[in-house]
């Protein structure tokens, strides 16, 4: 939406003629950025309250660039780009400033937002073959605004490990629960929390855990309350949600 535009609307919400509400669609159904190979819906925020992520597998390292060029120079303080290759990331850092993470294959263009949620989000592995998908999770949420504390390798080959953190666990306002193999990390964290805890299966195991299928049947089928699931591998969506919950009464 150019300035004439925005400016008639204010002004008509000034005069009387046009409400808030009709002004705020008006925003919201605003048109994309067409760029040819992508189209850039710069008004996701509005709707969405979160602006777009880019998804970089896929997607060509130029690809990548001109999509991120176009946000950040449309006033997006900060792009997220998930699933990234280094190949990628070397290209993109010629064009904008960005941060990449080789663990979590996230990049992050622009400036890194100050936390703006509710409390902190724990982001725990069963173990340390997870991580990557539990920093996929975690950097994912500190894009959005959040506060985050890592508690990683505490699966419940040695439940010791989760215990020595119980203070994390307890003052949480999300958990985010990655685990493979049997995928019975988020059950025990869901017995110790008294908020919503995030499970993320991962591909993690050995024959039977079939690529994380097995995790995933374990944590849909949990005895504990206030367990949710995501898909196989998916830390970006735990994250988005994880985020989305500890901005919940958040002006």
């Amino acid at each position: 939406m150019d300035k004439p535009k925005i400016k008639k609307l204010l002004c008509q919400v000034s005069e009387g003629s046009l409400s808030v509400d009709e002004a705020i669609l008006q925003f919201r159904i605003e048109p994309f950025k067409d760029l040819g190979f992508a189209k850039v819906d710069h008004h996701r925020s509005l709707r969405k309250g979160t602006a777009e992520v880019i998804y970089g597998d896929g997607k060509t390292p130029q690809q990548i660039a001109e999509i991120s060029s176009a946000m950040l120079a449309h006033g997006q303080k900060t792009v997220l780009i998930t699933r990234m290759d280094p190949e990628a990331a070397e290209v993109v850092g010629t064009s904008v400033p960005l941060r990449y993470h080789r663990t979590g294959r996230i990049g992050i263009a622009g400036e890194l937002p100050e936390p703006d949620g509710k409390g902190t989000i724990v982001i725990a592995t069963a173990g340390t073959c997870d991580i990557p998908v539990a920093e996929e999770a975690a950097l994912t949420a500190l894009a959005l605004g959040n506060e985050i504390t890592r508690v990683y390798d505490v699966g419940v080959a040695g439940l010791h490990r989760l215990l020595a953190h119980v203070d994390d666990i307890m003052s949480a306002r999300v958990i985010i629960a990655v685990a493979g193999m049997e995928g019975a990390l988020p059950s025990v964290i869901g017995g110790l929390a008294d908020c919503p805890v995030i499970a993320v299966p991962t591909s993690i195991g050995y024959g039977t855990s079939f690529g994380g299928l097995t995790a995933l049947f374990s944590m849909l089928n949990s005895c504990a309350s206030g367990v949710s699931v995501v898909n196989i591998d998916n830390g970006f969506g735990a994250g988005y949600l994880a985020s989305m919950i500890n901005h919940i009464g958040v002006d």
